[in-house]
């Protein structure tokens, strides 16, 4: 698929997407694994399966309901995906970003990403919650290779801040209002499907990583090129292999995002509205 194909495909979701509700998000936010239990916040409701979406590809990942939600959090207008693509699921980069590049062209800002990892940092248990400060790509892709189409956005982007300083001081400050031990922590995002070796776990906290999954950082990419501002969650909801002994389940991470779904909610609900203000000053 060209550029061009691709801005006119964009184009068409977004319009689609807008002609189905009033809503004009503010901030976009995708839910992880486990975690799509946050829309149920939202007023103003409509709900769309991607399937009913042009050219957004469906989520086959256990733990992803696979739909849009648009609505307001209080006053501030949002848009939520109920689970995401990922690459181990066979689709292009380039499929697994398309919802950031729609949702820049419908006039998104900001964008809450979050996830479920592995904790590598040992300090960590699980059921904490991460805010991302950094990333270590080790996907093998990035979504800006290809020819460059400034409708996106330039092609060399600056990742010193790939993830807001600013939304991580909000997030903080609500986490202290709301009781609950925030720490922020370097991501390493991995291909996947298959969980990460003992040595490899080891390998990745020499490098300085604190977290482990097989998403989000994509999307980040993408969404600095469009100057989409990032805050992202990791919830950790296993601790890495070899950091204990026991084995590592899929089941056991819905589980732990179910458990910890009411701290997750009440952050969310508390900085969402601080983000979507900062996102409407421009």
């Amino acid at each position: 698929m060209s550029n061009s194909d691709e801005f006119t495909q964009v184009e068409f979701a977004a319009k689609f997407i807008s002609s189905q509700s009033t809503i004009k998000p503010l901030v976009a936010i995708v839910l992880g694994s486990g975690l799509g239990g946050f829309a149920d916040e939202l007023t103003d409701v409509v709900r769309i399966s991607y399937g009913e979406i042009p050219h957004f590809v469906r989520s086959t990942a256990v733990g992803h309901a696979g739909q849009l939600v648009l609505g307001n959090i209080g006053a501030w207008p949002v848009v939520i995906m109920q689970g995401r693509t990922h690459l181990y699921e066979g689709y292009p980069v380039q499929s697994v970003v398309f919802p950031l590049r729609v949702f820049a062209r419908m006039g998104v800002r900001a964008a809450i990403l979050t996830n479920a990892a592995g904790g590598i940092n040992l300090q960590y248990g699980q059921g904490r919650l991460v805010l991302i400060k950094d990333h270590i790509n080790f996907q093998g892709q990035n979504p800006l290779v290809g020819t460059e189409d400034l409708r996106f956005g330039p092609r060399f982007i600056d990742m010193t801040e790939a993830y807001s300083k600013r939304y991580r001081q909000l997030a903080l400050e609500a986490g202290k209002r709301l009781g609950l031990e925030l720490a922020e922590g370097v991501y390493l995002a991995l291909l996947g499907p298959s969980y990460e070796t003992p040595a490899e776990i080891s390998f990745f906290r020499t490098i300085g990583a604190d977290l482990v999954g097989m998403s989000t950082v994509p999307e980040v990419i993408a969404a600095r090129q469009m100057g989409i501002n990032v805050l992202a969650i990791s919830c950790v909801t296993n601790m890495a292999a070899g950091t204990t002994d026991a084995p590592i389940q899929h089941e056991e991470v819905l589980e732990i995002g179910r458990k910890i779904s009411g701290q997750f909610t009440a952050l969310l609900r508390d900085v969402v509205p601080l983000i979507a203000q900062d996102a409407a000053k421009g």
